[in-house]
């Protein structure tokens, strides 16, 4: 049975999904943004560290809600707008997985799309597996 995730900590998603959803020791973040919990409202505009920071907080969140950490975390998803993104975003993803996943760092793969909010830069996802 899927128990759906929730946190104030995190905005409210665009449509009809959670946050994130457990079944068993399975928990799966949908996609973030750099989104206001409060408002919905694209922050950080222009800057793509800033997004990545901001959106792996949300995830970090909402792992928290679910039972969950970084150090849990088996895969993350990573989707940016422009390829030329790519050493901000992984500067500021490095430098976030080093403090919150030190001893073992998450599978990573890292796609170019367009997303669903004007200045979203970043959307990241995450599956993690809760002992």
């Amino acid at each position: 049975m899927n128990t759906e995730i929730h946190t104030p900590l995190a905005p409210t998603p665009l449509s009809s999904f959670a946050q994130g959803a457990r079944s068993g020791p399975f928990l799966q973040v949908s996609g973030c943004g750099s989104l206001d919990p409060g408002t919905g409202q694209v922050i950080n505009l222009g800057d793509v560290g800033a997004q990545v920071t901001a959106t792996l907080e949300t995830v970090r969140a909402i792992l928290a809600a679910g039972g969950a950490s970084f150090a849990d975390v088996l895969m993350v998803r990573v989707y940016l707008t422009d390829r030329a993104h790519f050493p901000l975003m992984n500067a500021a993803y490095e430098s976030f997985i080093a403090e919150h996943a030190p001893t073992a760092k998450p599978a990573r793969t890292t796609l170019m799309v367009g997303l669903p909010l004007e200045g979203m830069l970043v959307e990241i996802d995450a599956l993690a597996v809760v002992a």
